[in-house]
């Protein structure tokens, strides 16, 4: 209807402006004679439609030319709500980082030597037999296989297991297939940390090899080993869950509940260089 009026409205309204002037003619010539008269009479109601029509199509105009206002004025509001939303994206992304670099900064402090690369795990691979996820960082940000990925805190999240050239994969420290070096503070002693299928479904490793008269117990801390020079030492792992043997009858081996939250990080540090000494 609008799209009518823009192309017809102008018409009407000459159409009507041209009856009334007619109209108005044809009562000037004719004077005040009875035939005058009785044009004046029949030329009445013609003036009024014609006022009417015009002042119909004059507010046609104005509402169609409201709604374009309207229309107009609704998407500025749009454009500028979608900038709201994108600087407040923005601001909040901001917030996250600074809170993490201040949750990082101390294990930084502790070990000056680490090199950090910041990263965010954008797919997670999970199923009975791996627990892995692709990490946004590759070899071109000097990502290479068997880089420690820690959460913003310094808990161990994982290992690097793949390169590409923008990406890498990172299989959890919960992941079947990883094996590192363990240490338990407390008690002095090494051992080996390594997933296992069956505790990987409940978000939990194995610390094995452990000596014959171990005195762990529940709440130990366990940290990465440094032996072997391949991962650096001291990352926080998990703690003691619980003591358990081995079908065998004779060795020990314990549950470890790992510190880092795995099922909800997302982001995350590599660490690309340490000082093997640390």
């Amino acid at each position: 209807m609008k799209q009518f009026f823009r192309n017809n409205g102008l018409l009407i309204l000459i159409a009507a402006v041209l009856l009334a002037a007619v109209l108005a003619v044809g009562s000037l010539i004719l004077g005040g004679n009875p035939v005058s008269d009785v044009l004046g009479v029949l030329a009445t109601p013609f003036r009024s439609l014609s006022s009417t029509v015009a002042g119909w199509v004059e507010d046609q105009y104005d509402r169609a030319f409201r709604y374009d206002a309207l229309e107009e004025a609704y998407d500025e509001l749009k454009r500028q709500l979608a900038e709201l939303k994108e600087k407040e994206r923005k601001y909040d992304e901001a917030i996250r980082e600074n809170k993490q670099y201040k949750d990082l900064l101390g294990l930084a402090e502790e070990r000056e030597d680490f090199v950090f690369e910041e990263a965010t795990i954008t797919q997670r691979s999970t199923s009975s037999w791996e627990w892995s996820a692709i990490l946004n960082k590759g070899s071109r940000h000097d990502v290479e296989k068997n880089d420690c990925v820690v959460d913003q805190y310094g808990n161990l999240v994982g290992i690097v297991t793949e390169v590409d050239y923008n990406s890498c994969v990172m299989s959890f420290l919960t992941d079947g297939e990883v094996e590192i070096g363990g240490r338990v503070a407390r008690v002095d002693e090494n051992a080996v940390l390594e997933g296992d299928f069956t505790l990987m479904q409940d978000g939990r490793l194995k610390l094995s090899y452990l000596e014959d008269d171990t005195g762990l117990i529940a709440g130990d801390q366990v940290t990465t080993s440094g032996l072997g020079m391949v991962y650096p030492a001291g990352l926080l792992v998990g703690t003691v869950e619980s003591l358990h043997t081995e079908a065998n009858g004779q060795d020990q081996y314990a549950v470890i509940q790992p510190a880092a939250d795995l099922d909800s990080v997302r982001y995350v540090y590599i660490i690309k260089e340490f000082d093997t000494a640390g």
